[in-house]
């Protein structure tokens, strides 16, 4: 068990105020919690989503030393985003395999709805909304270095997801009730069983 193994896929909208929106497009590393690639803006166009894969893509490859990213799976659901060719061929082209879920379940990107939750619930709520897209662009990178390097998980040791990143082996669990393991352990086994269910995507067209 190691980092950039399985990432997990998603976007999440931001409320602003006067009834606008921005989007947040993430990659999480499914071992470490890291986010490791994120774009932000006021469209879900498909590239967008390529910024966030091409960060992701980038750090994998400064820790491997190589561009070819064989064994990693890129997990999502089946938004254009993800389907459309232009997405696809950049994984394809890093040889990373591709898993897509059946339909949207909740549970299958446990992970990442997990950081949507912190974001929001910890930061964006009790702001009520973030005042306009351009204060996102300042908030936003600020808490997501504060989410990787300042924010210790139980799920990972009690340590945060930069450290977690950098090692090898089965994290330990450090859950404080049975209800919150239980919870807990339900979503690292959803996203431990990504790993073997791979799909081929919809063919698609994006908008750049």
């Amino acid at each position: 068990m190691e980092s950039n193994r399985l990432w997990v896929a998603d976007i999440t909208y931001i409320a602003l105020s006067e009834g606008d929106v921005c989007y947040l497009h993430l990659i999480t590393d499914a071992y470490s919690h890291m986010i490791v690639g994120w774009a932000l803006a006021d469209t879900l166009k498909a590239a967008v989503s390529m910024q966030a894969l091409q960060m992701a893509i980038d750090q994998a490859v400064a820790m491997c030393g190589s561009e070819v990213l064989t064994g990693l799976i890129h997990h999502s659901d089946r938004g254009v985003q993800y389907c459309c060719d232009a997405y696809v061929s950049m994984l394809k082209e890093h040889g990373i395999t591709i898993s897509m879920t059946e339909d949207y379940k909740p549970t299958d990107n446990a992970i990442a709805e997990r950081f949507n939750g912190i974001l929001k619930v910890e930061s964006v709520y009790p702001q009520n909304r973030l005042p306009m897209l351009e204060y996102a662009r300042n908030f936003i990178p600020r808490f997501i270095h504060f989410y990787n390097y300042h924010s210790p998980h139980m799920s990972i040791g009690y340590k945060v997801p930069a450290v977690a990143h950098m090692e090898q082996g089965e994290q330990k669990k450090m859950w404080k009730n049975k209800i919150y393991a239980q919870k807990e352990a339900d979503n690292e086994k959803n996203a431990v069983s990504l790993s073997s269910r791979t799909d081929t995507p919809v063919e698609g067209v994006c908008r750049a």
